[in-house]
């Protein structure tokens, strides 16, 4: 399993996907989970993931997408095509994704959270520390059972399993 942190450190709570990395690389370690601080260009750690085979994939973003501050939303690749290709990220994510998922056969995922403040500064809305501190909470319970069992990691462990 890779999961992926994106947003910009500048930018208040869009930068909560990396919040949420960071905060799980002090809880979790595993060699069937890769952690991932993208910031804004996630196509840069396509070599390391390609190399992980990962049999699934998922990017934690701050998105507008007309909820209440802090609501989350976990979607399947497909939703990012409702959107417009302009993007905050060099690449849009939409087709990062598109081609991660065509290169690896991983199961990739969204989980999006509604930010409440992206103008320049840093820290995290209340709102958004909160959603922050919930979302680590459920991530890290289940990153430790990933981490015991083969559910989730790369297909070279998956394969070493069944060989």
């Amino acid at each position: 399993m890779v999961i992926i942190g994106v947003g910009n450190p500048i930018r208040m709570d869009d930068f909560v996907g990396m919040k949420i990395v960071q905060d799980l690389k002090e809880k979790v370690s595993s060699d069937k989970i890769m952690l991932i601080e993208a910031e804004r260009i996630p196509e840069d750690h396509l070599v390391e993931i390609l190399v992980f085979e990962p049999s699934h994939v998922l990017f934690i973003d701050a998105a507008v997408l007309d909820l209440q501050p802090g609501d989350t939303r976990f979607k399947r690749v497909e939703f990012l095509k409702s959107f417009s290709p302009f993007s905050t990220h060099m690449l849009p994510l939409r087709v990062f994704c598109e081609h991660l998922q065509k290169a690896t056969d991983a199961d990739v995922r969204l989980l999006l959270i509604e930010p409440k403040l992206t103008d320049f500064g840093e820290g995290l809305s209340a709102e958004i520390e909160q959603t922050r501190q919930g979302i680590r909470r459920i991530l890290k319970d289940a990153l430790t059972r990933v981490s015991r069992g083969s559910h989730g990691s790369s297909r070279k462990d998956q394969t070493k399993t069944s060989e």
